[in-house]
């Protein structure tokens, strides 16, 4: 409707229903398209029109295609609520998809695969298949688009009817728009199904690169999307799609810019060339600099995808942005947050980059000299982790830092002035004096400053043993011991004080102990997850720097195995069972959600731990939820879970937890139990960093506490927002605190069974070549002496449940051999072989998998499975 059609959402005088209904039954063509207007119009703001469907319908034989686009976002509306009367409108549907004007033709098409009712459906199939072949590639382009909404009604009658094959020759169309509406209805039907359906070859990959040039910006984007699944051959191979998709960096729409630098990315890894990956890397550079001048959401956007770039190819943009001198000037704006980012943004710049710290730290110098409070404050917090990064540096700027002590009242900066201070005590003349200046106000001083305070007066004792620090050290003591009931201060005066009173040698080599070199890896991801998230660039997935799984669900049809034998296998194969939870969701399947942004079982828990947990991150109270998707289940009851935190630790407060899977997703199952005289509410949960990066992806929905109740609730977990490095292990080290106790530190233990996938499921040839592929060192066995399969159905079944796909069987003497496989986050597969005799005690486990790591915790998974 036009910008003059506002009249029609004016409310009529007398009953509107009646009314309307009158002037869709008029005999004069006028009255009837503003009736129908009015209709869509009060449609629109909400109120019910679906009485009107008969009469509205009868206003779809027309030749007015304005009246008939209205009559047809009716149908759409309403078909789903009235589909016995939706019936009434098929053959106008049919006849509009033979009418003479494509653009009705087109129209009818594309209206009937929005109309989401079952009966209609089946009357499509005849019009879509004539569309598909229109001679009017307009036609042509809508049908494909068309053939994936109705595979999302009915998968098996597109299958049936030949729609995929129509849609894969249409990759061959002479119209580069029919190509690529083609390329994005696979790529779609592709994401909502486990088996391949669109691969592309050597031959459509040519016809690709070709539609390439010559389709609408966003033809491009599902063309590139789509090239960056083609895994190329070798080298040669790679550096020609490079060459064709280059052009591509210098286009204005922002999204084709990016799907254009994930092919580059992909393909780079193949090409063995410097030359040539250097020169790649100068003509990704500017594009991404220009991504910078748009509009600030497209420079977000874009921002977000150069963090990840830069972490893989960190030359990039090494001669294309000289940020020092800008971080010089953001400092000295008025916005205060601002200034402090900028002034910690030039610190993070001086510990990443080694040959700009020096530069780093005059930059710092000149802030400092301005002497405007907050800059100087952050200033001395960077230059104390710069200190830590380049040690016996840049000491030689201590002088100057000592002159800002008296305005310092940030307990950041004071805490790391005094760090500094007692650090390098041995080369400030007046270093007891200084410190001295602090101890008046030390009961008074926040613990942070306090405990720094403390460890600084004892390496300045151990430094400078004379009588000031002797003294110092005493009044120090006493007050953080006596005079305080702070226990983590209390705790490490009076480990100091026995070091001291002890063995003042061993005091030396604990507190002035060589500290590791720190290095800042804030903006580091783990590499797996970043290879993810590099194969997603330009989708949500870049922008949230989560991998699609971890906010979008999706539920894809896993393949059957049928009845056959393995290749070497000695009798028929084992058919799965149809309760092996056949529907989760597959991390896989939901890569094709994240769509383009338009830019342009009960584990032992570990006791509880008295001492705080280093690194975990961030406050309690600034906790990141992150943005999950799923459907949650209510709070659990069930059996009981293990005691993490028990009421004799937790001054009353009972904690019993584990990791649990269900319909594809994990959450902490975690109950709280009040055994103190007060209400306890205000419950928050933080999780350290773990070997898969779980964090908790919402808020800890705990109602207040009554004393003597508990509570029991389901937390969802997500994946990859603070991955340790080393080697892997499922200890999750968790804080809780509520409003009326101190923070709760424990230890627990999950199973690596929790991790297995609804994903991990394999076909019989993918699994011979899987295991042929792998050498033999990355096999392992395991034997179970006390284990007793007592049924294979009922074993089949059990492992099934906890996502240990059956793929086939065979007999071995009086022995059984089962193979099966599972995957954990981040692709890692297990390819299993589980040899057993029913009702024989013993049982041998045998896996292949290209990550060795993971093999103990498999072995521990497995043995708890079949016990």
């Amino acid at each position: 409707m036009s910008g003059h059609d506002s009249k029609y959402f004016s409310t009529t005088k007398k009953g509107e229903i009646p009314e309307l209904k009158e002037e869709l039954n008029s005999q004069y063509k006028d009255k009837r398209k503003d009736a129908v207007k009015k209709v869509i119009a009060a449609m629109t703001v909400g109120k019910d029109v679906s009485s009107l469907f008969t009469d509205v319908v009868n206003c779809m034989q027309t030749e007015n295609l304005e009246l008939k686009k209205l009559v047809y976002l009716y149908l759409i509306n309403y078909a789903k609520s009235q589909p016995d009367l939706a019936i009434l409108a098929v053959n106008t549907f049919v006849k509009d998809s033979q009418d003479p004007n494509p653009l009705i033709r087109a129209l009818a098409v594309r209206t009937m695969g929005c109309i989401r009712v079952d009966k209609i459906t089946e009357y499509l199939c005849d019009p879509l298949q004539r569309c598909l072949k229109d001679d009017d590639p307009y036609v042509r382009k809508t049908a494909a688009i068309c053939v994936a909404k109705l595979y999302d009604i009915n998968a098996e009658l597109v299958e049936d009817r030949g729609f995929l094959e129509a849609l894969k020759d249409l990759i061959s169309d002479n119209n580069p728009m029919v190509v690529a509406n083609a390329v994005a209805a696979l790529a779609e039907i592709q994401d909502s199904s486990a088996r391949p359906i669109f691969e592309i070859t050597s031959h459509t990959l040519t016809k690709l690169l070709t539609a390439l040039n010559e389709c609408t910006e966003w033809g491009q984007v599902f063309i590139l999307d789509s090239l960056s699944r083609y895994k190329a051959t070798d080298a040669r191979d790679a550096e020609n799609i490079v060459e064709r998709v280059t052009p591509r960096l210098q286009h204005a729409n922002c999204a084709v810019v990016l799907s254009a630098v994930k092919i580059i990315l992909l393909q780079m890894v193949l090409i063995t060339s410097t030359d040539v990956v250097r020169n790649l890397c100068k003509k990704m550079a500017p594009p991404l600099v220009t991504l910078l001048s748009a509009e600030p959401e497209i420079q977000y956007v874009a921002l977000r995808n150069i963090n990840l770039i830069v972490q893989k190819r960190p030359t990039i943009l090494a001669h294309e942005i000289k940020v020092l001198l800008e971080f010089k000037e953001y400092a000295t704006e008025v916005d205060v947050d601002f200034v402090r980012k900028a002034v910690r943004a030039i610190g993070r710049c001086a510990i990443k980059l080694e040959r700009a710290a020096e530069r780093c730290i005059s930059v710092l110098l000149e802030l400092i000299k301005i002497k405007v409070n907050y800059v100087v404050q952050e200033a001395i917090i960077v230059i104390k982790d710069i200190f830590r990064r380049y040690p016996n540096t840049y000491e030689s700027i201590i002088a100057t830092l000592c002159e800002s002590l008296d305005t310092l009242d940030e307990p950041e900066a004071k805490a790391s002035m005094i760090w500094i201070i007692g650090e390098y005590a041995e080369r400030i003349d007046n270093a007891d004096e200084l410190l001295e200046s602090f101890l008046d106000t030390f009961p008074e001083e926040p613990a942070l400053v306090q405990l720094q305070l403390l460890t600084a007066t004892v390496k300045l004792f151990l430094k400078k043993p004379t009588e000031g620090p002797q003294q110092m050290i005493q009044a120090v003591l006493n007050n953080a011991t006596v005079e305080t009931d702070n226990p983590d201060l209390r705790d490490r005066a009076y480990i100091y004080w026995r070091l001291l009173s002890t063995d003042p040698e061993a005091a030396k080599d604990v507190v002035l102990a060589e500290k590791p070199v720190i290095s800042d890896d804030s903006n580091q991801l783990d590499s797996s997850l970043l290879d993810e998230l590099l194969a997603n660039i330009s989708t949500l997935s870049s922008v949230y720097h989560k991998p699609p799984e971890a906010f979008v669900s999706r539920v894809k049809a896993a393949p059957r195995v049928d009845d056959e034998e393995f290749a070497d296998a000695g009798e028929t194969g084992y058919s799965e069972s149809p309760s092996q939870g056949l529907d989760g969701a597959s991390p896989s399947s939901s890569t094709g959600n994240s769509s383009n942004v338009p830019v342009k079982q009960p584990a032992a828990a570990a006791p509880a731990v008295a001492a705080p947990i280093p690194d975990l991150l961030g406050d309690l109270m600034g906790l990141d939820n992150a943005l999950v998707l799923v459907d949650e289940p209510t709070a659990s009851s069930g059996p009981p879970l293990p005691v993490v935190l028990p009421s004799t630790t937790g001054q009353g407060l009972q904690i019993s937890a584990q990791l649990v899977r269900r319909d594809g997703q994990i959450y902490y199952d975690i109950s709280f139990e009040n055994g103190t005289q007060g209400v306890l509410d205000g419950f928050m949960i933080q999780f350290n960093k773990n070997t898969f990066g779980l964090a908790a992806g919402g808020p800890l929905q705990v109602p207040p506490l009554q004393p003597g109740s508990s509570a029991r609730t389901l937390l969802a977990m997500v994946f990859s927002q603070n991955v340790s490095p080393g080697a892997p292990n499922l200890l999750l080290q968790v804080a809780v605190k509520n409003n009326q106790q101190p923070v709760w530190y424990f230890s627990d233990k999950g199973s690596l069974h929790v991790f297995f996938g609804e994903d991990g499921k394999m076909e019989r040839t993918g699994f011979l070549e899987a295991w042929k592929s792998l050498p033999d060192d990355n096999e392992f066995s395991k034997e179970y002496p006390n284990s007793v399969i007592s049924s294979i159905d009922a074993t089949v079944e059990h492992l099934a449940a906890s996502n240990v796909f059956f793929i086939a069987k065979r007999k071995n003497a009086n022995m059984d051999v089962l193979y099966l496989s599972a995957k954990i986050p981040r692709g890692i597969p297990f390819l299993i072989e589980l040899t057993a005799a029913v009702g024989v005690p013993g049982a041998k486990c045998a896996v292949k998998t290209p990550n060795r790591e993971f093999v103990p915790l498999f072995f521990e998974a497995m043995e708890s499975l079949i016990k």
